[in-house]
């Protein structure tokens, strides 16, 4: 719980002066006993991350987040951000947007409205992202216009950052290839961050989400995951960025990567 808030924090979900619902709301929300509820906010509160004031309750307590960050480089920078759903690559994303100032490409808010009428149109379910019909004739295109809309990014001469599961991607190193080469043309440098999360906390961040589209993940939970290799990393050089509960703080490995990538010059 407290990893989660600190997270939302650091990505810009949950605002500076923003009050927190109530414990009981909390626990009611995480299915889980307003005792953790507590626990979790004890924590926070011993990080200053969240203060209680009379008649507001609890608040976050984030006065830096109006400060305005770009990170400037002489050249383009790309950062792929692919990881399974509910690992947090979209809360990834969000908080090295915030550190750098770079853009943030989202496949999910890019094509997820124009996805679902598509499928309606095929037939099929608007939340369907498992039958060969979305797999064969929709993913295709969403990849497409998502790399599309980097591509256009980079020949402005921005930076982007773009996430997306990319887990058919990053297991292609040949489409890792050709893209990298793409960029390199216009002058942009690539690099690739891989988000792992342990089963269990991928259950929690679903479930809590309640998106549409991850309930055949929930209903057949231990299948699903048994169709997943939970191990798997990019056969390229990358950036593994764990987001378990048991992780180092998101925002802090966020700023690792970004050191990282701009120690290599």
């Amino acid at each position: 719980m407290a990893r989660n808030i600190r997270n939302q924090i650091a990505a810009g979900v949950l605002r500076h002066g923003q009050p927190l619902p109530s414990t009981r709301d909390l626990a009611q929300q995480w299915d889980v006993s307003v005792f953790t509820i507590n626990e979790a906010m004890k924590l926070l509160a011993s990080e200053n991350v969240i203060v209680s004031k009379s008649r507001a309750g609890r608040i976050v307590n984030a006065p830096d987040q109006a400060a305005r960050v770009e990170v400037r480089t002489e050249s383009p920078r790309v950062l792929l951000v692919g990881g399974y759903a509910g690992s947090g690559k979209t809360e990834l994303g969000r908080v090295l947007a915030r550190e750098t100032g770079w853009p943030m490409i989202d496949k999910d808010t890019l094509t997820r409205p124009v996805v679902e009428a598509a499928l309606e149109v095929l037939g099929l379910s608007p939340h369907d992202r498992e039958s060969d019909g979305y797999l064969s004739r929709i993913r295709p295109r969403e990849y497409e216009a998502l790399i599309n809309t980097m591509m256009e990014n980079v020949q402005c001469g921005n930076s982007a950052i773009v996430t997306a599961p990319f887990i058919k991607e990053f297991k292609d190193a040949a489409w890792l290839d050709r893209l990298e080469a793409s960029c390199v043309d216009m002058g942009a440098n690539v690099s690739v961050v891989w988000v792992y999360c342990d089963p269990d906390t991928m259950h929690t961040y679903i479930r809590h989400r309640g998106a549409a589209r991850d309930a055949f993940k929930l209903d057949n939970w231990e299948s699903y995951i048994a169709s997943l290799d939970i191990d798997f990393r990019p056969p390229v050089a990358h950036f593994t960025v764990n987001n378990s509960a048991s992780g180092a703080p998101l925002q802090t490995q966020a700023r690792e990567v970004v050191s990282r990538i701009m120690d290599e010059g």
